[in-house]
């Protein structure tokens, strides 16, 4: 896994999509990631049609949910969908962050 930077934003972000309450103040990644999968393994037994559209919402690829998903995996497939998530939502954080720093006060939003 990548270096876990953004931890609050990232958090707030899979917390959200995933509806999820964070059990207590800050989580650490592992910490996140271990709800998240747990979230997750509930979805994929009771809620999978839903699971499977929000990973679509999150713009997961779908060759990787199902790689994620087949059988004879080395990971559980809701800790492998759970790692694609967090990945995903921690690319997410950085693409904003960087287009935040090119200084959006210069940018010209009137059209007419």
């Amino acid at each position: 896994m990548t270096e876990y930077s953004d931890n609050n934003e990232t958090t707030a972000l899979i917390l959200r999509d995933f509806e999820l309450v964070q059990p207590k103040q800050e989580m650490t990644e592992q910490e996140l990631l271990d709800y998240l999968a747990e979230a997750i393994s509930y979805m994929i037994e009771h809620k999978m049609d839903f699971l499977l559209s929000l990973l679509y919402r999150l713009d997961v690829s779908e060759k990787k949910i199902n790689t994620a998903l087949m059988p004879g995996n080395q990971e559980d497939a809701n800790v492998a969908l759970a790692k694609l998530v967090l990945e995903r939502q921690k690319l997410r954080v950085a693409t904003k962050k960087a287009y935040r720093e090119k200084n959006p006060s210069t940018w010209d939003w009137d059209m007419d």
